[in-house]
């Protein structure tokens, strides 16, 4: 009797076993589809992480401007982004980590059915902000590299090894959908809501973005095609641009990692004293007595006066001036745009022609702003904007506006070292001893060493478009 009860037991086990078990492969704990909202959020916070972060295994922009410079490893002052594959580094974030995830968002918002206008209306909103996020992204690339993959890139099966589209033709094309992202976006609707982690899903703020990233575009492209640049910055003007610091893109970090500002991580957690303000930045606004040093950086134990290493070399930690705990606070927040920036940009506009105000008002408004945004008393701001040295140059205008701008867009290395290039002020040196024994300050980045091993012949066709894979090689706008 007992052998039979086994053998019934066998049989059933059997039968079972020969079931189905394709459900065993299933992990359970992974999860296997996600939401738009996920992906635009990581999407813009790595974003945001990229372009504020101050490793040197990602970041160099803060060097290239003569911001800030180094220490012990005086490597990336002297122009060497090879050792650390910065290209690669900074080149893999933006195509894999921001890009593919905003793709993704859209697909994911293209596959969603509105059943009401105000569903619609929402839809649309989040779409136009995924796009503008999209075109920012896009229009760093191009501003580091030149030519980069655009009409083909993020399809890695019809075009694993994509085309590099033209600068210039790229640019135009973030410029129409800028446009109509602008249009797209309707104020009174909401968004992304707490997912949005700079505007909140404010979509009227988003729109004053999308018309200030056109015109930081079109104000680059004057020297190249003035007739079009001028014509696109009168419409992002028309179209509403960040007009106070309320309007600033900013993403407030927290208190603790891995949701601290990366300055956190570089300056305080690190242990390491990899960094100080440049001699190049700080004689500067010494000479100027400008207001904003108390704010920038943190005077030296014992010190009464605020000095800056010396450009490109070796310098002790102790000896200088230091970064300011303003901006080594954990939640201090990382901008992408502000007001200050649009300002100068409307200056330079004016200056070169184009009907949107007058060149002195925007340069003061500029400069006003920047000393806002960081707290200096009006009554400072005032008598700064008195000194001859500091008065608009309708004369000499690209040295006014290219000095103060650089001042102004300090810890905005990207930024500033873009507004360095177009206006070629202030007059930056290249340090004594350079990587490659270059003899004056980079103007873009290398193409990434894995890109030329596995894209080569793309990559090949593109640095001889452009004039040569080299630091030398200007991008399409920047003909002086």
């Amino acid at each position: 009797m007992k052998k039979i009860v086994l053998l019934i037991a066998f049989m059933a086990l059997s039968v079972s076993c020969s079931d189905d078990i394709t459900g065993l492969n299933a992990d359970t704990k992974s999860p296997t589809t996600t939401k738009s909202e996920y992906l635009f959020t990581n999407a813009q916070k790595t974003l945001v992480d990229q372009m504020v972060s101050t490793s040197v295994n990602r970041n160099v922009f803060r060097m290239f401007a003569q911001q800030w410079t180094e220490t012990t490893y005086p490597d990336e002052s002297q122009y060497n982004i090879t050792t650390r594959v910065i290209p690669d580094n900074h080149f893999t974030i933006f195509y894999r980590d921001v890009l593919r995830d905003l793709k993704e968002a859209k697909t994911l918002l293209n596959a969603e059915v509105p059943v009401s206008a105000e569903q619609t209306a929402i839809l649309n909103n989040k779409k136009a902000i995924v796009d503008i996020l999209t075109a920012y992204s896009y229009s760093v690339l191009v501003d580091v590299f030149g030519n980069v993959p655009y009409s083909e890139a993020l399809d890695i099966e019809a075009h694993p090894l994509p085309k590099y589209d033209d600068a210039q033709t790229i640019y135009k094309d973030l410029i129409t959908r800028l446009t109509t992202d602008s249009g797209l976006l309707t104020a009174g609707a909401t968004s992304f809501g707490s997912a949005d982690l700079i505007y909140g899903g404010n979509a009227a703020k988003w729109k004053k973005f999308a018309n200030s990233l056109r015109l930081r575009l079109a104000v680059n492209m004057h020297d190249v095609d003035a007739a079009y640049a001028s014509a696109q910055i009168s419409a992002a003007v028309a179209g509403g641009l960040i007009s106070s610091n309320a309007d600033n893109t900013n993403l407030v970090y927290l208190a603790l990692q891995p949701n601290a500002n990366p300055l956190y991580a570089d300056l305080v957690v690190s242990g390491r004293n990899d960094f100080v303000p440049a001699n190049t930045l700080v004689n500067k606004m010494n000479t100027l007595s400008d207001p904003r040093r108390a704010k920038y950086f943190d005077l030296k134990t014992g010190a009464t006066a605020y000095s800056g290493g010396i450009y490109g070399a070796s310098n002790n930690f102790a000896a200088f001036s230091h970064i300011s705990s303003t901006i080594a606070d954990p939640k201090f927040p990382g901008t992408l745009f502000d007001y200050s920036e649009v300002e100068f940009l409307l200056a330079e506009a004016a200056a070169r022609g184009v009907a949107v105000g007058t060149a002195p008002a925007h340069y003061n408004a500029a400069i006003t702003a920047s000393m806002q945004n960081w707290g200096v008393a009006d009554a400072d701001i005032a008598i700064y904007l008195a000194q001859a040295n500091v008065v608009y140059d309708a004369v000499n205008w690209k040295k006014s506006i290219g000095e103060q701008a650089w001042l102004g867009l300090y810890n905005r290395g990207f930024e500033a070292w873009t507004s360095y290039r177009r206006l070629d002020f202030p007059v930056l040196l290249a340090p004594a001893t350079t990587y490659d024994n270059l003899t004056t300050v980079p103007v873009r980045y290398s193409y990434p060493s894995r890109e030329q091993t596995l894209n080569a012949t793309n990559v090949t066709a593109a640095a001889t478009a452009i004039g040569g894979d080299k630091l030398t090689t200007k991008i399409f706008w920047d003909k002086h």
